[in-house]
């Protein structure tokens, strides 16, 4: 079984104890990214349309890193601290996912790390 750290200057970088992504074999299980901007690592906005672009945004790069697309994700954890957004998050994600969709939970929760308003976490598998 091979496994690959994955690890992108394009995404924030971790802010913890964990990897930003790691393949096992053609599987990659992606950290939550939350609405950081990788240069700045500061939170993108207040307005949530910003943070969930910026979310997708960040999942595309750790992605890209680890030799996919977004339109290899199988599996999407969402995480809210406000279900009122729900309906933006799926507006936002019909521009970053095509059909087949990948199966997806949202998840309100009480609070993120830095404040965020939403975090996301994925897997992918590779060809």
């Amino acid at each position: 079984m091979g496994r690959e750290i994955i690890e992108t200057t394009r995404a924030p970088q971790a802010i913890g104890t964990y990897s930003q992504a790691v393949k096992v074999d053609s599987t990659v299980y992606m950290s939550g990214q939350i609405p950081l901007d990788p240069d700045s690592m500061q939170l993108v906005g207040d307005d949530m349309r910003t943070q969930i672009t910026q979310v997708f945004e960040n999942l595309r790069s750790v992605a890209e890193a680890a030799g996919g697309t977004l339109d290899h994700v199988v599996k999407l954890n969402i995480f809210l601290t406000d279900l009122v957004h729900f309906p933006l998050v799926n507006e936002i994600m019909s521009k970053y996912f095509s059909k087949p969709y990948p199966a997806r939970a949202a998840i309100g929760v009480a609070a993120l790390p830095k404040e965020a308003g939403v975090e996301m976490d994925a897997v992918m598998q590779l060809d």
